[in-house]
């Protein structure tokens, strides 16, 4: 089978598309055949391998897992003798933390799968699951988000944001989002109350104040922020720097207001699992949909790569693999 391999950090260069062993299922596995995945910003840190934290669970040197890639829809081609919750047929969704770039992949029966939304394509599928699988647990687990609440989302237009807008809509928030003049109309098309144009205007000297404010882009600070969150409001950051370490240290033992992140990669399949299951749900119901900004095939993933890194993106990066 094809597949993008990794076997060095650096720039997109280092992806190669490669002929590999294609996987056989285990017992307890189901062998998918991928139909779309996604580039992501975390894709490229990945292959860069940075921030360096980040290479004790990729690999020190070189990456540990050569296979990249980790969202993909896609249908299952073989069931392991003892899987009971799948069948041959059955067309899925899946996040796994590699291996997703190939033609095929094998997933155990209880990892991070769930059946496709029934009324969206495959590519729908992935690119909403792109973002909404940040998104939900850093809104809903870590700020404990309530209806009625004022939430700022920063970098409202790329794909963490987009499904930050529409999730913090979904839980009865008052949302503003800050992106820069193009996505505008994006932005409120996703049911943003507010918006801020961050090229003509700062939000953090508005006066306005705050429950959340999430910054899905790394591109503001706690400190800078403070000022703006309400009397025990909480700043999110997805972006791991010293800029939020640092305030998440001490906010965590003095003040009401603090600084979190969330390693929301890192948490159990299981939860990730009934994540993927709720947003089924919220697809289906229409109170989620997709946003994709540029779609490329499978042979061109470098090119994917270099767009993403260029920061602004709107939504997400599709990718389709030859043949679905």
């Amino acid at each position: 089978m094809k597949a993008i391999t990794c076997t060095k950090y650096g720039s997109p260069d280092v992806l190669q598309l490669k002929e590999v062993v294609k996987p056989t299922p285990k017992d307890n596995e189901v062998m998918i055949k991928v139909y779309e995945t996604i580039v992501s910003p975390v894709d490229c840190a990945f292959r860069k391998g940075e921030p360096f934290i980040s290479r004790f669970f990729t690999g020190l040197t070189r990456p540990k897992n050569t296979i990249p890639g980790f969202l993909l829809s896609g249908e299952i081609q073989e069931v392991g003798k003892d899987v009971k919750s799948f069948k041959k047929g059955d067309q899925v969704i899946a996040s796994t933390m590699f291996g997703a770039n190939a033609e095929y992949i094998c997933l155990p029966e209880e990892g991070e799968l769930a059946i496709k939304p029934i009324n969206i394509t495959y590519e729908d599928a992935a690119a909403v699951c792109d973002g909404a699988l940040t998104a939900l647990p850093f809104l809903r687990d870590t700020a404990n988000i309530q209806s009625g609440q004022k939430v700022l989302i920063n970098g409202a237009s790329g794909s963490i944001g987009t499904s930050a807008i529409q999730l913090a809509k979904y839980y009865g928030a008052e949302v503003t989002g800050v992106c820069s003049t193009t996505n505008l109309e994006l932005v409120k098309s996703l049911g943003a109350d507010k918006v801020i144009d961050y090229t003509k205007e700062d939000f953090t000297k508005t006066g306005q104040t705050y429950d959340i404010i999430f910054d899905t882009v790394g591109k503001s600070s706690f400190s800078r922020c403070k000022r703006s969150l309400k009397q025990s409001g909480v700043y999110l950051s997805t972006v791991l720097t010293l800029s939020i370490i640092l305030p998440m240290l001490w906010t965590s033992k003095i003040g009401s207001k603090k600084a979190i992140i969330s390693f929301t990669g890192l948490r159990p399949s299981s939860e990730k699992t009934e994540d993927l299951k709720f947003l089924k749900e919220l697809i289906e119901a229409g109170a989620i949909r997709s946003v994709i900004d540029r779609r490329y095939p499978f042979e061109q993933i470098e090119e994917a790569h270099r767009y993403v890194e260029k920061g602004h993106k709107k939504g997400s990066v599709i990718i389709t693999l030859t043949g679905s």
